[in-house]
């Protein structure tokens, strides 16, 4: 491993990029289902809340079948000429762009069970493509080096792709894709020009796949000994199973992705009618967004000062203090004032910076972990059990905010005529500040006490992988 190591210094700005635009491809589309496939369900083809719930429990039933099983596939196959990871990559990057349009395209004419059945198809379609990109490429970081320092900054890059492919769908969509509905000052989704947008989306999709194709290269090999037809899934998941730290980072990052669809779901609506301002609901991403942009260039030497987990933790505890001031807000004047609301957001933006920009890096750690545990390098199939647990924090967002809308009597046909009810708004408010608190103080505690990869255990953890190849 020695040799190894010495290999992979010095990854170039260039590759950074490409590793970059690999995330910043995927988000482009999927970036529109937290945004926008709730709304784009309910309100253009008025599908009720209780059908979609259903939906998105199915999509992940098939889900835990699908990536598990795509994951060990990719490594139970012999690397190609173009490596293990990005042919897949590349070869699946097509059909999502195809499936995105058709997810987000609306028939005239259908019944709401013809729609239905239509969003079922395509819904899990793109769920199948995308994991069709997404697995090969959470494997990747993890042979294109092995250097602490270089993984720690691939995950900030990581992070950056996934900021800029995220940009359409919350920033430049909302200021074009909405009509003034005639006779009031209600806004709908205009779907003939979503469409539109969203095809361009799709296209941009198969060029940056492909920019990202060409831009990385796969360093790292398998360990000498390490026989791909030896490879068994059981033993795999059996060796996931006592990987504690493993286990602990899936369901963080469960539900950290469950927090940001969630967040960016409610947000829509209550931007549209809580603030009655549909276009500021843009500016929700620059306040996110932001605090990352400020950290980056300090980010290397505060993980060097205070590690991975150190940081993250404790910046997850600083946002859910932030959310929950935002919830009691409500009992002063300044809770219908949008900028104190958007002004909070940036401060929760800041703690939340940490994880979102290192939780790729720790993802690494964790899969060094299990090669320490088991002998062997199985990026693919951890990244599958890893990402299927982050769908689950999909499902959890739109199955737990289908439900809460439910809860507090949202009426989807009200939305389109002449609103919601005064108090379903005041509800609204609610849902979108005390749950995100409540799940952001749980993934405090979980990585603060129950993530044992501290920054002194993860240097311990390289010394011995790196004694054990050199033995």
């Amino acid at each position: 491993m020695a040799q190894q190591f010495a290999s992979t210094h010095g990854i170039s700005f260039k590759e950074k990029i490409g590793y970059a635009l690999g995330d910043m491809g995927g988000l482009l589309t999927f970036g529109l289902i937290s945004s926008f496939l709730n709304v784009f369900y309910t309100e253009a083809l008025h599908i009720p809340l209780p059908q979609i719930t259903v939906l998105l429990l199915v999509a992940r039933i098939w889900d835990a079948i699908n990536d598990p099983l795509w994951g060990s596939f990719i490594d139970s196959r012999k690397p190609t000429k173009h490596g293990r990871f990005r042919p897949y990559i590349l070869g699946a990057s097509i059909p999502l762009a195809i499936a995105a349009v058709l997810m987000f395209t609306k028939i005239p004419g259908l019944t709401t069970t013809q729609y239905l059945i239509f969003a079922y198809v395509t819904y899990i379609f793109y769920g199948m493509m995308y994991t069709g990109t997404n697995i090969p490429y959470g494997s990747l970081a993890s042979v294109i080096t092995d250097d602490e320092k270089e993984r720690s900054s691939l995950s900030m890059w990581r992070s950056i792709g996934a900021g800029f492919g995220g940009l359409p769908a919350q920033i430049l969509l909302p200021l074009f894709v909405y009509t003034t509905v005639a006779g009031s000052d209600e806004k709908t989704l205009d779907t003939t020009v979503f469409t539109l947008a969203v095809a361009v989306l799709a296209v941009l999709t198969v060029v940056i796949y492909f920019l990202h194709f060409k831009m990385t290269k796969e360093r790292i090999t398998l360990p000498p000994k390490q026989n791909q037809d030896s490879y068994n899934i059981l033993h795999s998941v059996k060796a996931l199973g006592k990987n504690v730290p493993f286990i602990v980072l899936c369901v963080v990052s469960m539900l950290l992705i469950a927090f940001q669809m969630y967040t960016q779901t409610t947000y829509n609506y209550l931007f549209i009618q809580f603030f009655k301002k549909p276009g500021l609901y843009s500016v929700v991403t620059i306040c996110t967004y932001l605090p990352m942009a400020i950290f980056i260039p300090f980010m290397g030497k505060l993980i060097q000062k205070f590690g991975k987990k150190e940081l993250c933790s404790y910046g997850l505890l600083f946002a859910a203090a932030i959310n929950f001031i935002m919830y009691f807000i409500k009992f002063t004047p300044l809770v219908k004032n949008p900028i104190v609301f958007l002004a909070l957001l940036l401060l929760s933006g800041a703690g939340q910076t940490f994880l979102v920009l290192e939780v790729w890096a720790l993802v690494m750690d964790v899969i060094d972990y299990h090669e320490l545990l088991s002998g062997r390098r199985e990026e693919g199939t951890a990244y599958a059990f890893y990402s299927f647990t982050r769908k689950l924090g999909q499902t959890l967002a739109g199955v737990g905010t289908n439900l809460l809308l439910l809860a507090i009597h949202y009426d989807v046909d009200a939305a389109k005529e002449v609103g919601q009810a005064p108090e379903v708004v005041e509800k609204l408010y609610d849902i979108s500040t005390l749950i995100p608190a409540i799940v952001l103080l749980v993934m405090f505690v979980l990585l603060a006490f129950c993530y044992k990869l501290s920054k002194k255990r993860v240097k311990e953890l390289h010394d011995q992988l790196y004694n054990r190849e050199n033995a």
